[in-house]
């Protein structure tokens, strides 16, 4: 079963094609980055994926199920997304472990009663986060990289079987921003994670673990493989549209203008 499947996807908008002939595969065991600069179409197609958009034209099936054939409102309760965009929404004087546990009903604030469980399996999310000393914390005084870790752990509540992360970096400071990836890389690690998607601005934040990549210019796929074969100076000279250098250091790719 492929976890991601689109055949000649395009969605046009006020005439125009946001996303045109996407064509993506997403495997089994696999883990992915999606790289693109503002107006890419890198939103766009995670609403397609996670079901708020529905194609102009071609064919697309997540976890195995073809859309047109799907309750998407099913499907949506398997997928995890996680942006900074979400961070306004959510109410701060909520206690973090509250705010963990409300991941399970899908809900901003906790409106049933969680059980004892509930609260154990969001004690061990936070522990694999490394943010259990966060327990008892109000939303608000904990630092946006702490808020983040705690988005991820309310996403992995509902254990879905995708995990989106979208831009989770954005705003991170550079010490927070590493302390996060190295995160995301221990929950990539563990045996029952979900699949991830990893969506990005910055070529220096995908992880040795996020083994493909995809590349999105103006709404088409500029190329897609291998991370390592996809991330070349040549390529990404050509993709950003100026001259850049590529240096590998701990097998993630840091660039430079020339």
């Amino acid at each position: 079963m492929n976890i991601i499947e689109m055949n000649q996807v395009t969605w046009f908008r006020e005439g125009k094609a946001v996303l045109n002939g996407i064509d993506w595969s997403v495997r089994e065991g696999e883990h992915w980055a999606m790289l693109g600069l503002n107006g890419s179409g890198k939103t766009t197609l995670l609403n397609m994926i996670s079901g708020y958009l529905w194609p102009t034209s071609g064919e697309i099936s997540v976890l195995g199920n073809r859309f047109g054939e799907v309750d998407l409102r099913e499907l949506r309760k398997t997928i995890g997304w996680v942006s900074s965009s979400m961070q306004s929404r959510l109410h701060g004087e909520q206690k973090a472990e509250d705010l963990v546990v409300s991941g399970k009903f899908a809900t901003i604030g906790l409106y049933e009663k969680p059980s004892s469980e509930d609260y154990d399996r969001a004690a061990t999310l936070m522990n694999q986060l490394r943010c259990s000393h966060l327990h008892g914390r109000t939303y608000q005084t904990c630092s946006q990289g702490e808020q983040q870790k705690l988005l991820i752990a309310r996403a992995l509540m509902a254990s879905p079987k995708l995990l989106i992360l979208d831009e989770a970096t954005n705003g991170l400071d550079f010490i927070s921003r590493e302390g996060l990836l190295e995160s995301i890389a221990q929950l990539a690690a563990a045996p029952d994670t979900p699949h991830m998607l990893y969506v990005t601005h910055h070529t220096e934040e995908i992880l040795p673990i996020f083994s493909r990549t995809l590349l999105l210019r103006r709404g088409e796929v500029y190329s897609q493989g291998k991370t390592a074969e996809v991330l070349n100076e040549t390529g990404l000279s050509d993709f950003f549209e100026t001259p850049v250098a590529l240096r590998w250091n701990q097998e993630r790719a840091w660039l430079s203008t020339k």
